[in-house]
């Protein structure tokens, strides 16, 4: 499949290499898949690119590289539905604020992290409660933020 992006231009897509997001993600329903790509293959941010709206890219993270103790239950219902009740099979991952203007003020959304099973490639996004914050800075003396200290989490790989 041909995929188009404003950023990376057109390219190739191999149809099992698309993650379907169902619902969407927040505040854009109607964007359903999307690939991950690697901006550069030494650096753990990714792209996650929408094949449905060739503007919309978000750069994402696995959460384990920079906050060891986020912690994240994924609802039975929802493993249940997106990978046949196995949670083994499951990336985590959040999307990242890069302001243009200063880019060491790198935020985290904790609150609506992305769950993505390898198997089925299907992702979905959670919506966490408010003790979770929507700006983690990952740069500790880039904000005035506390540190953030929820519980273990084994690292998970985003699907790629």
């Amino acid at each position: 499949m041909k995929c188009r992006s404003t950023r990376f231009g057109s390219f190739d897509v191999a149809d099992d290499s698309i993650i379907r997001f169902p619902a969407g993600l927040l505040g854009f329903p109607d964007s359903q898949r999307y690939v991950i790509l690697d901006h550069d293959t030494e650096a753990p941010f990714k792209w996650l690119q929408s094949i449905d709206e060739p503007g919309l890219a978000f750069v994402i993270l696995d959460p384990a590289i920079f906050h060891a103790d986020y912690h994240v239950t994924v609802p039975a219902d929802i493993v249940a539905e997106m990978n046949h009740g196995k949670d083994e099979d499951l990336a985590l991952a959040v999307i990242l604020t890069i302001p243009s203007d200063d880019p060491a003020h790198i935020t985290a959304n904790l609150r609506g992290p992305l769950v993505m099973s390898h198997k089925t490639r299907l992702g979905t996004q959670l919506v966490l409660s408010e003790e979770y914050p929507t700006r983690f800075a990952l740069f500790p003396g880039s904000s005035s933020q506390p540190s953030l200290s929820i519980g273990p989490r084994a690292a998970a790989k985003c699907p790629a």
